[in-house]
């Protein structure tokens, strides 16, 4: 289900209102959403939340409801509450693909039309698609970190609200996390859902053995025993192994065992070897407990043997050294024809003017070179001179050996969308198709390569243009 149109903030109605009253709110504008800095100190994010973009820019409208509330806070006059009664969003949306690898300073959404429409949407596309792309970001890192085995998102009870969890579970799955334990999500997307027990289900039994008896007598061909409640080694793995040879003198077979607590690098490694010693080497184990790529980094790298993943709240919530949020921005770029700049005093604040098209430089092998920003309609190609965005001075040229591909596609024309919604996991087979185009530095979770992104001749030369006049103005 969409956003209501009143998921933003007041300023924008005020600066409609503004607009409204000055006789400017139909004057054709573009806005580019973009961001300057990376999440979690990484080499690339991943954009997501296109679709759920869309879906509210297809349904915008202030219902009966809305502009009552509107009304009530005795800010706006009827003339321009009655115009909101008629608003829709008739523009034009201009993107990257969801499941894209993106950088700094790139515009992966582009709208057009009427300054009206185009600053009302502001709020709700910047909620969408910075969380969406924080945190498929964080599970495509996650998901490499990982491979070869699977990660399952087990984070909705630690989410920001319901509307969180399910954004979430979406986001999650196109950074390459297909499954859920959320049946909500599983349900509203399509995923496979996956669970085991409670620590509350085995203390619910006089004994551990009972509980998973029990469970075992539940479910025989999808069992996975939660076995660190008392002590993983002395009790739960013992017990696990009891149950599973009674399982196969049934015909069942034992699905796996989950460890939710202590030193799992060494859990993992000393209950494979048990359940390996007792012939059980088909048992997967399943690890959970605050995990996030930098500790399931540090079990592989102690030696740990786990097959699954289960990732929460460092997932859900995109935490982590530099995560939390991502910092995009949506900028008015143009209006009435004539290109916009604002200008700062730390070069790295301003913004890019003007209509544009994004490049991607692609090398022989299909490896990803770097990225550039030129204005609409320029033509560029190996050899061009370009330019770094937060330092002017600095440029080199497009390698000669190279190609040039257009990154972004129309998306939405006069109000419609122009293409179906792809499925969750053709968007995270295309994360992992890019990813594993980009220079292996950009994907280090420590100090990671500065993929290039750059400006074109004639971008720069506008952008250093319009720096001049309003600085001199």
């Amino acid at each position: 289900m969409a956003p209501s149109a009143l998921l933003t903030d007041l300023y924008e109605l005020t600066m409609l209102a503004g607009y409204f009253e000055q006789g400017m709110h139909q004057l054709p504008a573009t806005f580019d959403l973009f961001f300057r800095e990376l999440p979690f100190d990484g080499g690339y994010a991943v954009m997501a939340g296109l679709d759920p973009a869309l879906e509210f820019l297809e349904s915008l409208r202030f219902r009966e409801d809305d502009l009552d509330y509107i009304e009530s806070i005795g800010l706006f006059r009827g003339p321009f509450i009655a115009y909101l009664s008629s608003i829709r969003f008739k523009g034009t949306v201009t993107a990257v693909p969801e499941g894209t690898a993106v950088f700094p300073y790139e515009p992966i959404l582009t709208v057009q039309g009427a300054l009206a429409e185009t600053q009302l949407v502001e709020t709700a596309l910047l909620n969408i698609v910075n969380f969406q792309t924080l945190i498929a970001t964080k599970a495509s890192r996650v998901v490499r970190a990982a491979a070869p085995a699977k990660v399952v998102e087990f984070g909705t009870r630690r989410a920001q609200g319901p509307d969180g969890a399910i954004s979430a579970t979406r986001a999650a799955a196109v950074g390459g996390v297909l499954t859920t334990s959320n049946l909500a999500a599983g349900k509203a997307f399509g995923l496979p859902v996956a669970g085991t027990q409670a620590h509350s289900w085995v203390m619910s039994f006089r004994t551990e053995l009972e509980a998973f008896r029990a469970y075992a007598t539940s479910f025989p061909d999808d069992c996975v025993l939660l076995v660190d409640t008392y002590d993983t080694l002395r009790s739960g793995i013992p017990n696990a192994i009891t149950v599973a040879k009674e399982l196969e003198a049934g015909g069942h077979k034992l699905s796996g065992v989950r460890l939710d607590s202590g030193d799992l690098a060494y859990l993992s490694r000393e209950s494979r070897r048990l359940l390996d010693e007792a012939g059980l080497t088909h048992v997967k184990i399943l690890a959970s407990n605050e995990l996030d790529e930098h500790v399931i980094q540090s079990i592989r790298s102690e030696g740990g043997l786990v097959d699954l993943y289960g990732v929460g709240t460092r997932l859900v919530t995109g935490a982590g050294q530099g995560g939390g949020a991502l910092g995009g921005i949506y900028k008015l770029v143009e209006i009435d024809g004539k290109p916009k700049v604002k200008v700062s005093g730390d070069p790295s604040k301003g913004t890019i003017p003007g209509k544009k098209q994004l490049w991607r430089v692609i090398r022989p092998d299909g490896g990803f070179e770097m990225d550039v920003i030129g204005l609409e309609g320029e033509t560029i190609g190996p050899g061009a001179q370009v330019f770094d965005p937060s330092h002017p001075l600095r440029h080199a040229p497009i390698p000669g050996d190279t190609r040039l591909e257009d990154l972004r596609t129309v998306v939405m024309d006069r109000g419609s969308r122009v293409l179906s919604p792809a499925a969750l996991p053709a968007l995270a087979k295309r994360t992992a198709t890019e990813l594993r185009s980009l220079p292996e530095g950009s994907l280090r979770l420590m100090n990671p390569h500065r993929y290039r992104v750059s400006l074109s001749p004639k971008l720069h030369e506008l952008r250093l243009r319009l720096i001049e006049e309003a600085r001199a103005g």
